[in-house]
């Protein structure tokens, strides 16, 4: 275990179980799946652009918190409960992401505390990128 630390910062999404926000494992940071809601774990008001926007947020204080940025994510999941959501979220997460990381998007039955969206990613640990 002394070869990962768990990542938590104050300025994000609390967990929601038993799990943690990241974990720095060697070269990589694993971040959880970010719902949005606010840092004191409230979920987040109004249309699904704002609540991917959320996810966004939550995912860049987590990697900075890991010396890291949203820049080096190498792999994002993204969880919709609704596929008709897909474009709205698109829009949205191709702003964040505009570096074109590999990406996984299904569509699930039911998300925790039935948000309509979630994301988590992989990025590469260490400072910024130049993708």
């Amino acid at each position: 275990m002394s070869d990962m630390k768990k990542v938590f910062t104050a300025k994000a999404c609390p967990p929601a179980g038993p799990y943690t926000q990241a974990i720095a494992a060697g070269p990589h940071i694993f971040v959880s799946g970010q719902i949005p809601a606010d840092a004191q774990g409230n979920l987040i008001e109004g249309s699904i652009a704002e609540k991917t926007e959320s996810c966004c947020e939550n995912v860049i204080a987590i990697l900075e918190e890991a010396g890291s940025d949203i820049s080096r994510v190498v792999k994002t999941t993204v969880f919709l409960d609704d596929m008709a959501n897909f474009s709205e979220m698109n829009g949205v997460y191709e702003k964040f992401f505009a570096h074109k990381p590999a990406r996984s998007c299904v569509a699930v039955k039911q998300l925790p505390k039935g948000v309509p969206v979630e994301i988590e990613c992989i990025a590469l640990a260490g400072g910024s990128s130049k993708l």
